[in-house]
């Protein structure tokens, strides 16, 4: 009599088992689909911006023939040559370079082109870009100028990060105090891009002072010695990360010590107050365990920014980054460098909102995948 019960619990177990795996695979593979439809969507956006719907084509062609034009005119002018010759001369050259850069191509036809080796990652050549050991392939262009990218944003960045938390979670226990009311009247200064501080620190420490060099991420010619070489990629470093850091710290402390503030003033925050609960204690149980979510999703985010890079920043600063890159990239009209950059940063993007939906799951009891 006593086994009835325990095989109909065993069976109740197991059927709820079974559903919830297949809830979580049913919600895995729309989740996946649904991202990936948006990813390419978004990166066919990014072809058409990047080419003006095409007009990029029209601009590189009268480039191309101008070019092309002064070249024959130097070649041929001490040249006792035809005009129709020079003419064919430069519709030859013409259509060479056209059908080197793809422009032989309807726009149409490239576009989705550039989509399906995007989405297979096969990133192929930059059209005008090389990379420092001589290479078109924009695989190679990237690879060489992340390393850069990581050092600068990943050092701002985490900082800021993690001083921003730590600072608001003071201040939100002390409301109104001297510190609280300081943070929010500074709070507008964030208001000003990093580069406009860029070029500020840069005429304080560099022009006047001489205290700091004024951009480049080493000294030329670069330290042989190792522990010099460090140095001095630190010493590059302190003016665009300071700028990248003040630009965003006062806003940053100002948003999380209101979004703690909220949780602040729940009850049952004033509830463990009246147990005698300690400081530490109500903010490890009640104030930060509800807003873990929020604070990791922050985090990820963060993290996969990096990629981006500080476009005028690093410009200002001549910090060899992805930033930088894909600012020339625009300049130049490279699309396989745009789409490349914009690819990666799509997939890593997808990737980590999908982590995100099972991690919400971890931390917070209330979520439960698929529903």
């Amino acid at each position: 009599m006593t086994l009835s019960p325990r095989l109909g619990q065993n069976k109740t177990k197991q059927k709820n088992t079974n559903s919830s795996v297949k809830r979580v695979l049913r919600f895995s593979v729309t989740r996946l689909l649904s991202l990936f439809f948006t990813v390419i969507i978004g990166v066919y956006l990014t072809i058409l911006i990047a080419n003006m719907g095409g007009y990029v084509d029209t601009i590189m062609r009268s480039d191309i023939k101008e070019k092309v034009n002064l070249r024959v005119a130097a070649m041929t002018a001490k040249s006792n040559i035809s005009t129709e010759t020079r003419k064919q001369m430069a519709e030859e050259m013409v259509a060479l370079e056209e059908e080197r850069l793809g422009l032989n191509t309807p726009f149409a036809v490239r576009s989705f082109r550039y989509l399906q080796n995007a989405l297979r990652m096969e990133l192929g050549n930059a059209l005008f870009m090389v990379s420092d050991n001589g290479s078109r392939q924009v695989k190679n262009i990237i690879l060489e100028r992340l390393p850069a990218t990581l050092l600068l944003m990943g050092s701002s960045e985490l900082i800021l990060f993690f001083v921003s938390v730590f600072l608001a979670l003071k201040l939100s226990r002390s409301y109104g105090s001297f510190w609280d009311k300081l943070i929010v009247a500074l709070s507008p200064t964030s208001s000003a891009p990093p580069w406009f501080y860029g070029i500020f620190f840069i005429l304080i420490f560099a022009a006047v002072l001489k205290i700091l060099p004024f951009g480049g991420m080493v000294d030329a010619p670069p330290p042989e010695n190792t522990w010099n070489y460090i140095l001095s990629v630190l010493k590059h470093l302190i003016l665009p990360a300071l700028s990248l850091i003040i630009s965003s710290l006062f806003i940053s402390i100002y948003n999380w010590r209101t979004f703690f503030l909220i949780y602040s003033s729940e009850d049952y925050v004033d509830m463990a107050k009246a147990k005698g609960l300690s400081s530490r204690e109500i903010e490890n149980r009640y104030i930060l365990r509800p807003t873990l979510p929020t604070i990791i999703t922050n985090f990820a985010l963060l993290v996969i920014g990096l990629w981006t890079g500080a476009t005028l920043t690093e410009t200002i600063f001549l910090w060899p980054g992805l930033g930088r890159t894909l600012y020339r990239a625009i300049g130049l009209f490279d699309t396989p460098v745009i789409v490349g950059s914009t690819i990666i940063y799509a997939y890593l993007l997808a990737i980590t909102v999908f982590i995100l939906d099972f991690v919400y799951a971890l931390v917070d009891p209330r979520v439960k995948v698929g529903n």
